[in-house]
């Protein structure tokens, strides 16, 4: 297993952060992303810019403070953990993904590629959340 974790402060309230992080409805902000798939209220696929899809399985919601999902692509599976917390500062999040990957020659390759890809997300993240 390998894990990555970022933590970062976004100048949002917490209610913003936690909405944007949590919708399904708009991944416009998201620069990796095409689009999202529902299919019900725990689970949904969000497709890359290349076209690949991920499921994710959401298995823990408490409003505004924690968000945790199980995911699985043809490349990987593994967990997602966002805790959220409100700071002086803004919103304190700290996301940690723990992934086991599926093809052996990936292996050392998928901790950079975690920890490019949260360090994209918090940026887009600020950049949906922030006052400009």
């Amino acid at each position: 297993m390998i894990t990555s974790t970022i933590q970062s402060v976004i100048s949002a309230d917490l209610h913003t952060v936690w909405k944007a992080v949590t919708s399904l409805d708009d991944c416009t902000w998201r620069s990796d992303l095409s689009r999202i798939e529902i299919h019900d209220d725990k689970s949904f696929t969000e497709y890359t810019t290349g076209g690949i899809g991920t499921r994710f399985t959401v298995t823990a919601r408490k409003p505004y403070q924690r968000y945790e999902f199980d995911m699985e692509n043809n490349n990987l599976s593994g967990h997602w953990t966002g805790i959220f917390r409100e700071t002086e500062k803004g919103t304190e999040v700290i996301f940690s993904e723990t992934v086991i990957v599926k093809r052996w020659w990936m292996r050392p390759l998928v901790k950079p590629y975690l920890k490019k890809q949260q360090a994209r997300y918090v940026t887009d993240l600020k950049r949906k959340c922030e006052p400009q």
